[in-house]
C-alpha cells in the first residue's frame, strides 16, 4: 500500500524514488540525489555560467567537494524519507523542517533521465538577511539573529526562509526553474514544511534569477553593495522576500 505521507510525490518504478513533476513543463521532474550525479557536479560548478552567480559553492570545484555535497544532501534526503515512512500510519500529513527532493531532471521517452540542476529550500542560513536594516550587521548581532530564526519550531510562521538553484545553461532561458520554483513552493514547501516567509537573493547583474523570483511573487526588500567578494571580486546583492499572506498558486485563480 502506498504511503500517503509522500503525496503529492510519485514513484518512479524503475529507481524506486519518490519525485515531483513540475506543473508546466510535464517532462522536468525533482528527486533526491543520487550517487551517480557526484561526476557530473565539478563540470557544472565549474562552467562560469554557473559560478559567475553563486556566492558559496568553492572555486575551483573538486570532486572532493562534490563527494561532501552529495552525501550532505543524501543524508538530509534518506532523513526525511525516514520520518515519512515512519509517519505514514498518522491520520493527517506530519510538517516537516526539509525536502526530500532537489535534483532537477528532464524525463526521456524510454524512461532514463538527465540530470540539469538543483533546488533546495531551507531556513535562512546569512544571519545579515534578518537583521533590521536600521541595526548593526556585526558578526554577534547576525549571529543572534540566526539563532532565534532556528529556534522558532516548526511551523511557527514567523521562520525566515531562502532558496537556490541553477540549471544547467543549455536549459536557460525555457522558464523550467521559474516552474521548478512555483511546483516545489505550492506542492512541498507550503503545505508539508509550513513557508510563509521566504528571503531569497541574487548577485546584481543576474537578470536571470531574479525574473524567476518575481514571476513566483517575490518583491526587492533589500540591496547590499559590496555584499561580499568572490574570485577576487566584490559583488552587490539583491534581496526580495516572499509572504504566502501576499500570494496564492497561479491556478487557483
Amino acid at each position: 500500500m502506498a504511503n500517503p505521507q509522500l503525496h503529492p510525490f510519485e514513484m518512479n518504478s524503475l529507481t524506486g524514488e519518490p519525485f515531483l513533476r513540475l506543473r508546466n513543463h510535464r517532462q522536468i521532474i525533482i528527486t533526491p540525489p543520487r550517487p551517480e550525479d557526484v561526476a557530473l557536479y565539478p563540470t557544472i560548478m565549474n562552467d562560469s555560467r554557473i559560478y559567475e552567480w553563486l556566492g558559496s559553492p568553492p572555486f575551483p570545484y573538486t570532486s572532493e567537494h562534490a563527494e561532501e555535497w552529495y552525501l550532505k544532501t543524501k543524508t538530509l534526503s534518506d532523513d526525511v524519507l525516514k520520518k515519512l515512512n515512519a509517519a505514514r500510519n498518522e491520520p493527517n500529513a506530519i510538517l516537516l523542517n526539509d525536502c526530500p527532493i532537489r535534483n532537477i531532471r528532464e524525463l526521456k521517452e524510454d524512461g532514463s533521465d538527465v540530470f540539469l540542476g538543483d533546488i533546495g529550500i531551507s531556513r535562512v542560513v546569512e544571519g545579515k538577511f534578518l537583521v533590521p536594516a536600521e541595526e548593526d550587521t556585526s558578526e554577534e548581532t547576525k549571529a543572534k539573529y540566526k539563532a532565534a530564526n532556528d529556534a522558532l519550531p516548526l511551523g511557527d510562521p514567523d521562520i525566515a526562509w531562502t532558496v537556490g538553484y541553477y540549471i544547467i545553461p543549455n536549459y536557460h532561458g525555457r522558464g523550467i526553474m521559474t516552474d521548478a520554483l512555483q511546483t516545489l513552493l505550492w506542492d512541498w514547501a507550503v503545505p508539508r514544511m509550513g513557508v510563509r516567509h521566504i528571503i531569497a537573493s541574487a548577485f546584481e547583474g543576474n537578470t536571470g534569477s531574479l525574473r524567476v523570483f518575481q514571476k513566483n511573487g517575490f518583491v526587492s526588500s533589500r540591496f547590499f553593495e559590496n555584499h561580499i567578494q568572490t574570485r577576487g571580486q566584490w559583488r552587490n546583492l539583491h534581496v526580495l522576500e516572499w509572504k504566502h499572506s501576499y500570494n496564492e498558486p497561479p491556478w487557483s485563480a
